[in-house]
């Protein structure tokens, strides 16, 4: 895979909810007074009549847009991931996923390459309060060209669904046209020697950490694991069985992130060796993306230090 430009995952978002707007009238957009944070600016233009800017006031938007469901339409509501899971989880619980409402939670700015914002922005937890919803499918996207596909993609899947993006640029190395399809994890590397299942930021660390490794003679399978909830646990369970080691690799705390729910997967039907790419504990703080990645161990050497532990 190659790198073809650094881009922004919450302008794939943009891109992709511009495009649906131009195919398919039902989509209706929602924002909690940060157009320009989730690149919504284009669709408010130019669909002034489905894009509703609700202020800050995140509880309401979701009651609103559940509402919206009903009717036949299919709401995106848009805010920072840390205020589309701790502050409306009430919201989301009762409003959308107990009437499985057709509404669509784009959260951006999630994780700690938000950066300077610090660490009350900073939400390491989000994938984890998604999950934990019934009803709820969360999807975790790589880069610009994974995040627009994953928006359209969205619009056709029934049901809650949670779409985590971020504010940096990164790299975009992921094919325009896919594949990509919920629910179905992607084999981007094939290898024979231990398993590598990374998600959202961490999947081109996981690539970086794939050539280092193929130096030391160890061949890793990389699988981007792009959606969480509904999991592809075929494609990791073949992959464990095939290469008998598995590291997980994420933007997020190791509680109720990926890590453990592959471990509960590997548990439940094939106990293989495995380590956590994850932030352990606590929140985050200040500094750029870069700084906050390497600090936390949530790079490619954190990934081959992790693999090479398990050999």
């Amino acid at each position: 895979m190659t790198n073809t430009g650094n881009k922004d995952t919450r302008s794939g978002f943009g891109a992709g909810l511009y495009e649906l707007g131009t195919l398919n009238p039902r989509v209706v957009a929602l924002c909690a007074d940060l157009i320009g944070s989730l690149k919504m600016e284009k669709f408010a233009a130019d669909f002034p009549d489905r894009f509703f800017q609700c202020g800050i006031a995140e509880a309401n938007m979701m009651g609103v847009a559940a509402g919206m469901a009903v009717t036949g339409l299919i709401p995106f509501v848009g805010t920072f991931a840390e205020f589309a899971t701790g502050r409306v989880y009430d919201q989301l619980r009762q409003s959308v996923c107990y009437s499985q409402a057709n509404v669509k939670i784009a959260a951006s700015h999630a994780g700690v390459t938000l950066g300077e914002d610090g660490a009350t922005h900073q939400t390491m937890e989000d994938l984890a309060l998604a999950r934990a919803l019934p009803h709820m499918t969360v999807v975790n996207p790589c880069d610009y060209n994974q995040t627009r596909l994953a928006t359209l993609a969205a619009a056709g899947w029934d049901g809650p669904l949670y779409l985590r993006f971020g504010r940096p640029s990164v790299p975009n190395f992921t094919p325009v046209d896919g594949p990509f399809q919920i629910g179905k994890a992607w084999m981007v590397q094939p290898g024979e020697d231990v398993t590598i299942l990374a998600t959202g930021h961490l999947v081109w660390e996981a690539l970086e950490a794939v050539k280092i490794l193929a130096q030391k003679g160890i061949r890793a399978e990389l699988i981007n694991i792009h959606t969480l909830k509904p999991l592809d646990e075929k494609a990791i369970l073949d992959s464990a069985r095939k290469t008998g080691a598995v590291v997980t690799a994420e933007e997020h705390l190791i509680a109720g992130g990926l890590g453990e729910l592959t471990a509960g997967l590997l548990a439940r039907h094939f106990p293989v060796p495995m380590r956590m790419v994850a932030m352990e504990e606590g929140f985050g703080q200040s500094g750029t993306p870069r700084e906050l990645m390497d600090l936390y161990g949530l790079n490619a050497a954190g990934i081959v230090n992790k693999v090479c532990e398990l050999r």
